[in-house]
C-alpha cells in the first residue's frame, strides 16, 4: 500500500513540514510502517482558502450533479480492497465484521444524501408571489431557498473511522448542501484517513468538482488554526466534551463567530420499569450487559447509567447483571490513549465515596475489563458532576429510587443526552407515561424496549440532543437532517425570474415541491 502520508490541499499533495507523525497498530502498539506530516500553520490555512475558493463554483453546481458525486464516492468507497479492510482493523482493532459494517453504512450515507439531493425537499423552496393590489399596502414578490453557508472544517472522529470520520456523516452533509471541507484527519487512524481522501480525491477528479471541494491535514494542535480561519463558516466534531467546547468557545471568540456542532458527552440513561422488571429480568439483564460491552463500549450510545425502583426484583436483576458482567471477556481499544482515559475514568468512579463497585475484574494490562457500579440516587438528583461524565467503554452504573416520585427527581437531574429508553410491559408503559414529556426535554432520541448501540441513517433518525449531548439541540449529526446544520435561509424580493436560482424560477426547472402562497406544489407558475 502506497501512502506518503502528504496533505491533501487544493487537489494536490503537500508535505512542507519536517516534523513526522507515526501511527500505530491497535494491537500490538507497534509503529505502522508508513509516516504523516504534520501540517504546518501555512498549510493549514492554505487548505482554508482552498476551500474558499471552490465554494462558488461548487455551489453553483446543480443537485443532481452534486448526487453523481456523492455517488461516485459511495463507489470509491465500495471499490477499496481487502487490504484496506485489514489496515482498518491494524489501526483500530475493530473486528472484520465490524469494518466492513462501517464502510457500508458510510458508501450508504453518501448515496442516501445524494437521493435527498435528487427530491429537493432540502433546498425548502417558499414562495408568495406578490399582491399588487393588497390595501393598505401591497406585497412584494417573495421567494425563499436554503443556500450552502460555506467552507466546512470537519474533526474525525476515533470511535468510528469510516462512518464519522473523513468520509463521515458530517462531511457527507456538509458536501451535499454546496459546502466544501477541510478534513482535520483524527491521530488515531492516519493511514485509513489516507486511503479514504485518496477515494474522495478520484470522485473529485471523476466528478470534475473544483479541487479545493475536498481538503484533509494531518497532525495535532492544527485544528485552531482551521476554526479561527475566515473561509470557514461551520464546524463539524464528533468527540470528547473538553475538546468539543474548546472548539466551541474558539469559534465563538472569532470576529465573526460561526457555529460549531459538536457532539460530545452522554450517558445515555436506561429506565427500568417495575413489571419488566419482574416479568423479564434475566432477558434485559443479559441484552443490556451485551450492549454495554458491545464494541468495548466505544459508542457514543453506550448506556452509561441504568435507573429502577427498589424492589426484590431489582436486587436479582443486578446480580444476574453483576455475573454477566464479571463474566465478559476484556477487549482490545481503539488506541492506547482510550484505553489510558478509561483506566482514567474507572480510577475517578473506584475512587467516589457513594459509589459501590459490583463487578468486573481489576482493570490491568492493555485489554480493557467491562465494569458495573451502583450509586445512591441522591448523586443524580443533586446534579453529582462525575456521575454525568461519559466514561468511554464498557461500564455502566446503576441506580437504585424509592419511588415512582425520585425516579422523577433523578431524571430531573440529568443532563442532556442522545438517547433515554424506558424498558417497560404496556401496564408500565401506561403508568409511567409522565416521564415522556421530561425525557423529551432530556434526550434527543427516545427508546421503548430496545437499547440505543446502534443508530439507524435514514430521514426520520435524531443523533442529537441537549448540551452536553451536542452543542445545538436543534440539529443532527445522523440522518438527513444533518444537512440542515450546514444550510441558510435566503430570500429573493421582487427578482426577475431570469436572476432566481432554479428552484425559486417560475418554470420549477428541477420540478421539486415548494411551498406557494401556503400550499403544497409541483407545478410551473404561469
Amino acid at each position: 500500500m502506497n501512502l506518503t502520508g502528504q496533505n491533501f490541499i487544493h487537489g494536490e499533495r503537500s508535505g512542507e513540514s519536517r516534523e513526522m507523525l507515526v501511527s500505530y497498530d491497535a494491537h500490538s502498539g507497534e509503529a505502522l510502517p508508513w509516516s504523516f506530516h504534520q501540517a504546518s500553520s501555512e498549510e493549514a490555512a492554505a487548505a482554508c482558502v482552498a476551500a474558499g475558493q471552490a465554494f462558488d463554483a461548487y455551489q453553483a453546481t446543480p443537485p443532481h450533479q452534486r448526487a453523481r458525486f456523492l455517488d461516485n464516492i459511495a463507489d470509491e468507497l465500495d471499490a477499496l480492497d481487502d487490504e484496506f479492510i485489514r489496515l482498518v482493523m491494524r489501526e483500530t482493532a475493530l473486528p472484520e465484521g465490524r469494518i466492513r459494517g462501517e464502510r457500508a453504512r458510510t458508501s450508504g450515507q453518501m448515496r442516501l444524501f445524494a437521493s435527498v439531493l435528487r427530491r429537493g425537499d432540502y433546498l425548502g423552496a417558499r414562495i408568495d408571489l406578490a399582491l399588487n393590489d393588497r390595501k393598505p399596502l401591497p406585497r412584494p414578490d417573495l421567494r425563499q431557498m436554503k443556500r450552502g453557508v460555506g467552507p466546512v472544517a470537519v474533526f474525525g472522529a476515533s470511535n468510528f473511522p469510516l462512518a464519522f470520520s473523513t468520509a463521515g456523516g458530517d462531511t457527507a452533509a456538509a458536501l451535499a448542501a454546496g459546502c466544501p471541507v477541510v478534513m482535520k484527519a483524527h491521530s488515531g487512524h492516519m493511514a485509513t484517513a489516507e486511503c479514504v481522501a485518496l477515494a474522495i480525491s478520484r470522485a473529485v477528479s471523476k466528478s470534475a468538482m473544483p479541487a479545493g471541494v475536498f481538503n484533509m491535514i494531518f497532525g495535532a494542535g492544527i485544528g485552531e488554526v482551521v476554526v479561527r480561519h475566515p473561509a470557514i463558516q461551520a464546524v463539524g466534531f464528533t468527540g470528547s466534551l473538553k475538546g468539543g467546547r474548546a472548539l466551541c468557545d474558539m469559534a465563538a471568540a472569532r470576529p465573526q463567530p460561526i457555529p460549531v456542532f459538536a457532539e460530545m458527552s452522554s450517558i445515555n440513561p436506561m429506565i427500568l420499569l417495575p413489571d419488566a422488571l419482574q416479568n423479564r429480568g434475566e432477558q434485559i439483564a443479559r441484552e443490556l450487559s451485551e450492549s454495554v460491552v458491545m464494541g468495548c463500549g466505544q459508542f457514543c450510545t453506550n448506556p452509561g447509567i441504568f435507573i429502577a425502583i427498589r424492589s426484590a426484583a431489582f436486587s436479582q436483576f443486578l446480580q444476574t447483571m453483576a455475573s454477566y458482567i464479571a463474566q465478559s471477556a476484556p477487549q482490545t481499544m481503539l488506541n492506547k490513549g482510550v484505553l489510558s482515559s478509561y483506566e482514567k475514568g474507572l480510577n475517578q468512579l473506584h475512587h467516589h465515596p457513594a459509589l459501590s463497585h459490583l463487578a468486573g475484574a481489576p482493570q490491568k494490562g492493555d485489554q480493557a475489563y467491562p465494569q458495573l457500579f451502583k450509586a445512591q440516587a441522591s448523586l443524580l438528583i443533586d446534579g453529582d458532576a462525575l456521575l454525568q461524565e461519559e466514561v468511554f467503554g464498557p461500564v455502566t452504573i446503576a441506580i437504585e429510587v424509592d419511588d415512582q416520585q425520585q425516579l422523577t427527581q433523578a431524571l430531573g437531574g440529568l443532563r442532556g443526552q442522545l438517547t433515554a429508553t424506558l424498558i417497560g410491559e404496556p401496564e408500565d408503559l401506561h403508568h409511567f407515561s409522565t416521564l415522556v414529556p421530561l425525557l423529551e426535554q432530556k434526550a434527543g432520541r427516545l427508546l421503548i424496549n430496545g437499547y440505543p448501540t446502534g443508530v439507524e441513517v435514514s430521514d426520520a433518525m435524531v443523533h442529537g440532543g441537549p448540551y452536553p449531548a451536542t452543542s445545538d439541540a436543534r440539529g443532527t449529526s445522523v440522518g438527513t437532517l444533518a444537512i440542515d446544520r450546514f444550510l441558510r435561509p435566503v430570500c429573493y424580493q421582487n427578482y426577475p425570474d431570469a436572476l432566481l436560482p432554479d428552484p425559486l424560477k417560475n418554470a420549477n426547472p428541477l420540478h421539486i415541491t415548494r411551498l406557494v402562497n401556503g400550499a403544497w406544489s409541483d407545478a410551473a407558475l404561469e
